[in-house]
Order: C-alpha cells, then structure tokens, then sequence
C-alpha cells in the first residue's frame, strides 16, 4: 500500500449523537436575507494533531471523550449547530432548534500523520478524515491514526454558518475542553440587525451580482470535474508579488488583492491556450467580503448604539457575506501587467467594501422572497468562460483549537463546493511566520499551468515543509 500516495483504509468504529448538556426550549430560528443567499452546500474543516507527550498519557478514547464532552458544553451557546434545517410554509429554509444534536463518528485509519498526502486532499481528505453529513447541521469525526496522532474532520451547513462563525464555535468548543482557558465568546442570534428597510433600497449593481434562480439558465449538459489541492507561498513571495502589483507612485495594493490579481491572471493564462478561434473569452473572479464590519459602522448617532451594534456584529452568528466580481478578457488579463490587473480588483472590491452595499443586499433578497437567489458567479455555466472565487481564511484559528494536546500541526477548510466556478482560501502557514497555506479547487488545466508557470510562487505542501 501506498499511503502517502492516499491509499489507506479508513474504519469507522463509533457513531452516535451529541446534544447540548442543558435542555434547550425547542424554538424556530428564522434564517437571515443574507442566510438566504446560500445554496444547500456543507463545509469541511480538519486539523491534524501529533502523537506528543501529552497524548501518550491519553488513550484515543479519553481524547474522544473530551471531544464528546466538550462539544456538549459549547452547543449550549452555539444551539443552532445542533438543531436541523426544516423547510416553512413559504418553502423557504428555517432553522429548528430541537437540540437534536451532533453525528459524532470514531474511527481509525491505517496510515501515520506524516504519509498524509496534504498537497492532495482528493485522496488524503475527502469522504476519509472529513465526514459527509447525513442529518442536522453539523457533523464531527474522529480519527485514530497508527503513529498515535489525531485528525478531528467537521462538516457544517453553510446556509447556517459562514466561515467567521464556525471559527467562533470552533474556538469555543476548544476553549471549553480547558476549564482555565479565557470564557469563549458568546453568539449573538439577533436577526432583527439584518432586517430589511422600509423603504428598500437596491444600488443597480447587486442585479449584476446576484440572480434569482427563476431566472438561471438550464444547467449544461456536461460539467468539468474540479480537483482540490493544498499550496504554499512563502513570505518573501506574497511581499514580491505585493510590490509587482503596486503601480509606481500609487497605492500600495493589499496582499490579498495582489495575490488575487496574480492567480487570476494564471487562471487567464491556462485559458488562452484553449480559446483558438473563439472570440471574446471572459475570465471571472469573486471575492467574498464580510459585511460584520461595514454594519456595525450602523449603530446609529449615539456612542452607545455605535458600541453595541459593533459588538452584536462582531459575536454574530450566520453569514454575513457578499461576493463581488470583475470579468475581463482573457486576453487582456493575460497581456497586462500585474499592477493593472490589481486596479480591477481594487475596482470591484470597493463597490462592496461599504455598509450601503450589504443593507442594499438586504433589500435585494427581500425583493424577491420566497425565490431565492444566488450569487451569479456560483451558478456560472463552465461554457461562459474560465470563473472562480478567494475567499480570505486570514482569520482561520489554527493556533486556538487546542483540545488539551497540544496546538494542531495543520489545518485547513475543505470546500469542494459543488458550482462550476472555483474556489479558493489562503490561510495562514501554521509555521506562524508569515507565509500562506492555500487551499484551492479548481479544474486541472488551470492546476497544470499554475504548477508549471507559477512553481516558484505556489509549492507543494509536504511534511517538510510542516516540520521545518
């Protein structure tokens, strides 16, 4: 058996359900406008835990234990990752909080912590060490491996939950595994601060970013199949390209908004050399914004409403997000420097980046209820041209989710999404030194040419890299 080439048998020992340790009055929790903009898709996040000192004196089934233990006290706050999503009378998704708990799976792999094969988390990852879910809204899994170490995979409901507040549960959960650990922070349910205005009002740009799906076009024939992969870029590499994508005496561009000019142009370029004898082949790229901070600059004239709408805003719990997009030629991405490329993007990022934006949001999706809607770049037909979206995991607690033995080697988000379009995270290296782990879903052409023409930029994540 090859084990770092992904092939190792997973056994699943254990499954049953966690609830939250206190009785929960069983109540509906609307689902916000913003909530509704999410299709039904699950996120996958893991962390991967070497066998130290600590854990000799733990027994897996002590470890688990903790986990169960643990995960019954954080779902007291966090009672919507333990409820299950019901459709209305309207036929729109609700949140019913009956506290029917957590699918909590055990299981044991035949395979040590260092033949993970994290570069490829298509063999390595997905349906082995990240459960799919079945029920409910969140799912946990445990796995055992034969050098000792642990590998804690978790599957969320994202119409429940964006990134920013699985990693507020995620911490808490930990956090709640040790006693002496600072209280976690508690989750603001609040749906009224995401009501729509009265009147609404709608910015014509939210028509071009978002689509009632009475108005899709059928779905294509044939789809790509997309493929994940996990990626480094050092420090010294992300300040370059930073620099490259600075006009000379203008604006320094963020690291994210360099980066993003940067792939978009390789996902450009892996396009051109299919686009003989078409005409005008457009390249998109989304990147998702968080509106916490834009709305909470909403509090209101007083001080006092200013503070506590920054404070609900900053513990609340759902999504919170906008996905703006640029389109451009291929060719012209391909042929323009990268500090023009890099304008774009700071182009149609600023159109989003305002709290007018996310209450105009508001507005839009209530102008269509019941039909949803969906962010057009997620639904872009694969015919249209090469698409994807980054999606910033700066925020990616890594450090915080220690259960008691010790801070993860590694973690990461697993989002192999479904849409036609792409999808991409940076994360921070777990070497804490400035570097990004980046993870990436997208079609195998633009993969080839991102490692054959960007391969000092994008390197493989390996093992030794992780224990440098």
């Amino acid at each position: 058996m090859d084990s770092a080439a992904g092939e190792f048998n997973v056994s699943v020992t254990n499954e049953e359900v966690v609830a939250a340790v206190l009785p929960t009055q069983e109540h509906w929790l609307p689902l916000s406008n913003l909530d509704l903009l999410l299709p039904p898709v699950d996120v996958g996040v893991f962390f991967c835990y070497k066998n130290n000192n600590t854990m000799v004196m733990n027994s897996f089934a002590s470890m688990v234990g903790c986990l169960k233990k643990s995960l019954s006290q954080a779902l007291v706050s966090y009672y919507a990752f333990a409820g299950e999503v019901v459709a209305n009378t309207a036929g729109e998704p609700e949140l019913l909080c009956n506290n029917r708990g957590v699918d909590f799976v055990e299981a044991v792999a035949d395979i040590e912590l260092q033949c993970l094969n994290l570069f490829n988390p298509d063999v390595s990852i997905e349906g082995k060490l990240v459960p799919k879910k079945k029920r409910g809204v969140f799912v946990v899994q445990a796995t055992s491996l034969k050098c000792g170490g642990i590998v804690v995979g978790c599957t969320f409901d994202h119409r429940i939950a964006d990134a920013y507040s699985a990693n507020m549960f995620l911490v808490s959960w930990a956090n709640m595994a040790q006693p002496t650990r600072p209280k976690p922070k508690q989750p603001c349910f609040r749906r009224s601060i995401l009501s729509p205005r009265r009147p609404g009002f709608i910015h014509p740009s939210l028509h071009n970013m978002y689509i009632p799906i009475s108005k899709l076009p059928p779905p294509a024939a044939t789809t790509t199949p997309l493929l994940s992969r996990i990626y480094y870029v050092t420090a010294k590499q992300l300040q370059h390209m930073q620099s490259l994508a600075t006009d000379n005496g203008a604006t320094k561009r963020t690291k994210l908004e360099s980066f993003s000019a940067f792939l978009w142009k390789m996902v450009a370029r892996a396009a051109s050399t299919d686009i003989k004898g078409k005409k005008q082949v457009v390249a998109k790229m989304g990147i998702v914004v968080d509106g916490r901070k834009r709305l909470a600059d909403s509090g209101g004239s007083s001080c006092d409403g200013e503070k506590e709408k920054k404070s609900l805003m900053n513990s609340y719990f759902g999504n919170v997000l906008s996905i703006p997009f640029g389109q451009k030629l291929v060719e012209e991405l391909v042929e323009k420097p990268l500090w023009w490329v890099a304008n774009v993007v700071h182009e149609f990022l600023e159109v989003a980046v305002t709290e007018e934006h996310f209450l105009g949001l508001i507005d839009w999706v209530e102008a269509h209820r019941p039909v949803p809607g969906l962010a057009k770049i997620y639904c872009h037909g694969a015919e249209e041209g090469p698409a994807f979206v980054i999606s910033s995991g700066q925020r990616f607690p890594e450090e915080k989710v220690d259960f008691g033995w010790g801070k993860a080697v590694f973690g990461s988000y697993h989002f192999p999404w479904g849409g036609n379009a792409g999808y991409v995270m940076p994360m921070p290296s777990p070497l804490v030194n400035g570097d990004w782990v980046v993870y990436m879903h997208l079609v195998k052409e633009q993969l080839h040419t991102i490692e054959s023409e960007a391969s000092h930029f994008f390197m493989p994540l390996t093992w030794e890299y992780l224990n440098q």
